[in-house]
């Protein structure tokens, strides 16, 4: 583990190699069978009933009708407010392309500059999850059979998970966390090659 603050990096951060290939998985992570929908961090919700008006002709009838229903987001049984998924399947954001490639309603937004919302920034660091006790932080990268494509992708290009998700990282920590995990890692990967 490295240690920056009050956050534990797992090492698996450092020493895997990750780059999101959606032409092969087809944005899975969003559309794959779930026990609970993507974690909310605190303001979220309030992102996401804010953004719903903008990206309500994106999403599918499903997902509207469950929106009607439950709203953008609900407590799963951890306690944790989460956003609301379909028939225990798709995110209520998701949205497909020509190719039939998943993608996010509320990036598709932020990318074509309706609004300044990114997405929940659980859904922005995946496959890193973040796990929460009294006095640290724990990120972890999560590895799934559904991201087989990502590892094979980052592999091949010699991407560290960390390097790959670096925007992510700082909009969550900042630019000084993000250094400082950069000279870390990079102490790591000298000593232990």
């Amino acid at each position: 583990m490295i240690q920056i603050g009050d956050t534990l990096v797992s090492l698996d951060v450092v020493e895997n190699r990750f780059i999101c290939d959606l032409s092969e998985c087809k944005g899975a992570c969003c559309f794959v069978e779930a026990a609970s929908g993507a974690p909310l961090e605190k303001g979220e919700l309030a992102e996401l009933q804010k953004v719903l008006p903008i990206v309500w002709d994106d999403l599918s009838s499903e997902a509207q009708a469950v929106i009607n229903r439950q709203g953008v987001a609900y407590i799963d049984s951890d306690g944790d407010d989460v956003v609301s998924i379909v028939d225990n399947k798709d995110c209520v954001f998701t949205c497909y392309d020509q190719n039939g490639i998943c993608n996010c309603a509320i990036e598709k937004a932020y990318r074509e500059g309706r609004t300044s919302f990114y997405k929940p920034i659980s859904c922005h660091l995946y496959p890193i999850r973040i796990s929460r006790y009294d006095t640290f932080q724990a990120v972890n990268y999560h590895r799934w059979r559904i991201c087989k494509a990502g590892e094979v992708l980052g592999e091949k290009q010699g991407v560290p998970v960390y390097k790959f998700l670096k925007e992510p990282l700082i909009r969550k920590y900042g630019p000084k966390w993000y250094s400082q995990l950069e000279i870390a890692a990079e102490e790591w990967l000298n000593q232990n090659p």
